[in-house]
């Protein structure tokens, strides 16, 4: 969601800065800003829409100074506008930016206006910079001010602040919401994210939660919850961040789709040996701790939470496991029953997401014997709290809607029930033909993207729809439910799935010729079963798009659009006909004229609730 760039240094830093704010778009927001500190002055500039346009602003009239913080703003209190944007200020003197939500800031924002200050925003970012200001007057540094101020706030936050008269430092505080500092040469730097700032240093240390730092140009000193002075590790990571090429594609989602093959390849590379699984793949000590599990529970939220729904049928089918797979919201917000020998597996792509990393907490607190998360982002929060971890390497992903992180979670998911089945006396076959559908899955990926111009063919069809259904039967309707989700996402035509034998139960009633129904039908033994179902939309007028296995006998006619996916075996089959589904959403999306990488009101990385 929102994205955070601090700086300080010895050379001007707002292109630093807005550079930095731009590898975060990624996130989705509303709108920008920069503020910088220089010889005594303030100044601010802001903007509603994309960072270009604050980009713009600065090239018109640039900013100097050595200090500076900057903001991408997604919002949730008060709508987006040049008032509501970050930074924040106190007095012309307090500058703020703010990630997270202040859960009681009615409460503060009335006793600072007892107090005698005015708020010119809707935010609850605001009572951080006054209350600073207001600790100021009895504290003897901005660091101590800060660590009074988050004594007092309830929520969860990423923040980062400056003072005028002090333009030597920076103090940032995290709780709930990420925050790295990054390590220069007489110079260093604050963000939520670190690939914000991959141009100027490979050097980061990671808050942990409760933490409050106090930021110079040659030291930096962190302090923990209990206001100990305390170290973090700082390492030096060699990732690459291609935010700014698409390439020869027109859009990331596009790009990202069609990295589908090499990010399998990347994520399987190491974790196979002789054709089976390596317990390895999910981290030092994962034999020991895999080898007496006999419940799994699995926490996401979104894409994430399809990717656990599939897992389920694996793991129970194959491992032999019972699995509860549950949307980290609801299971936070509930009492729930820890069965023996539990393992806890948590799925995120940013490793932040506040309501997963909330629940793997809390579930650390009732008692599962074991956790482990599967992320794409070294450092995160979920890899450093879990016991294991299962590094994605998918590369970044950009696009808001998830594509090659979905698949490469897929993949590790049936990697884990292989591990798991191995432990739990999976014959041998089995596992062995897992593996060698792993193996085999980076080419089939390869094949089933020349299905692109059929579907995009197919895709004109959808141009005046508004509604649209997806069916699918077994491990195929977490795979009806994830098409659904691209659809609405990035093209905002509403979409349903149901599993197919729900249809006579409420959904068929919604069948028309102006309700487009998506049928996900691959060759296993629920064919028969659904084709059943495919008949029933078919004698009420309904219109359907049937992504088939080749040797499935579906034949197009007037009121059923065929296209033929090549053979796979079901181990692989959820991955294969996620694809044309991703493409689907794309191409309509470009017919229906929305942004693509970044659709409305979404973010790619939720760290609030």
């Amino acid at each position: 969601m929102c994205g955070i760039v601090g700086a300080i240094a010895q050379r001007d830093v707002a292109e630093i800065l807005v550079e930095g704010l731009q590898r975060l778009e990624y996130r989705g927001y509303d709108s920008a800003g920069v503020a910088i500190l220089n010889n005594g002055s303030l100044e601010r500039v802001r903007r509603v829409g994309k960072v270009r346009e604050l980009a713009t602003a600065l090239e018109a009239a640039p900013l100097a100074g050595g200090t500076g913080i900057a903001h991408t703003r997604w919002a949730t209190h008060g709508e987006p506008s040049e008032r509501n944007a970050h930074p924040h200020h106190s007095n012309q003197q307090i500058v703020v930016v703010h990630n997270g939500i202040i859960e009681n800031h009615k409460e503060l924002r009335a006793e600072l206006t007892d107090l005698g200050y005015t708020f010119e925003s809707d935010t609850d970012t605001e009572v951080i910079g006054h209350m600073v200001h207001h600790q100021l007057k009895s504290h003897d540094s901005l660091l101590t001010a800060l660590q009074a101020t988050v004594k007092l706030l309830d929520g969860a936050y990423g923040t980062v602040v400056v003072d005028k008269n002090d333009p030597e430092t920076m103090v940032v505080a995290r709780s709930g919401s990420p925050l790295v500092i990054g390590y220069g040469v007489g110079e260093h730097f604050v963000a939520s994210d670190m690939m914000a700032l991959l141009p100027v240093t490979r050097r980061f240390a990671f808050l942990e939660e409760g933490d409050v730092a106090e930021v110079k140009r040659r030291s930096v000193t962190i302090f923990n919850q209990a206001g100990e002075q305390v170290e973090r590790e700082v390492a030096e990571h060699n990732v690459s961040h291609d935010a700014g090429d698409k390439g020869e594609y027109r859009h990331f989602m596009l790009k990202e789709i069609y990295e589908q093959p090499e990010a399998l390849q990347r994520t399987l590379a190491g974790r196979l040996e002789n054709g089976l699984v390596l317990d390895s793949a999910f981290g030092e000590g994962a034999n020991e701790l895999l080898k007496d599990v006999k419940h799994v529970q699995i926490i996401a939220c979104g894409t994430s939470y399809h990717a656990g729904m599939v897992a389920r049928y694996w793991l129970e089918q194959h491992a032999g496991v019972s699995c509860n797979v549950e949307i980290a919201s609801e299971f936070r917000y509930r009492k729930s029953h820890v069965f023996p020998n539990s393992l806890l597996v948590t799925i995120s792509q940013s490793g932040e997401t506040a309501d997963t990393l909330a629940a793997l907490r809390l579930a650390k607190e009732m008692g599962y014997s074991t956790s482990l998360t599967i992320c794409n982002a070294p450092g995160s929060s979920m890899v450093r709290e879990s016991d294991m971890a299962y590094m994605m390497n998918a590369g970044a992903e950009i696009g808001v809607a998830s594509t090659k992180a979905y698949t490469v979670q897929l993949a590790a998911l049936l990697m884990l029930t292989a591990a798991i089945g191995r432990h739990n006396g999976t014959d041998e076959q089995t596992l062995k033909a897992i593996g060698q559908s792993l193996q085999s899955m980076p080419a089939k990926v390869t094949q089933a993207l020349t299905l692109n111009d059929d579907i995009e063919a197919l895709a004109e069809d959808f141009a005046d729809k508004h509604h649209a259904l997806f069916l699918g039967r077994g491990d195929q309707y977490p795979t009806a439910m994830e098409g659904a989700l691209k659809l609405k996402e990035i093209s905002y035509i509403h979409a349903e799935a149901y599993a197919s034998g729900e249809l006579k139960h409420g959904p068929i009633a919604l069948i028309d010729a102006d309700m487009p129904v998506i049928v996900v039908a691959p060759n296993n033994e629920l064919l028969e079963k659904l084709k059943s179902n495919v008949e029933e939309v078919r004698a009420r007028g309904g219109l359907m798009y049937v992504f088939a296995d080749n040797d499935a006998h579906f034949e197009s006619d007037d009121t059923m659009k065929v296209i033929n996916v090549p053979h796979c075996d079901e181990f692989m089959a959820p991955i294969i006909y996620t694809l044309p589904l991703q493409l689907l959403s794309y191409h309509v999306a470009l017919i229906k004229g929305t942004d693509v990488d970044q659709p409305r009101n979404l973010a790619k990385s939720v760290t609030v609730e």
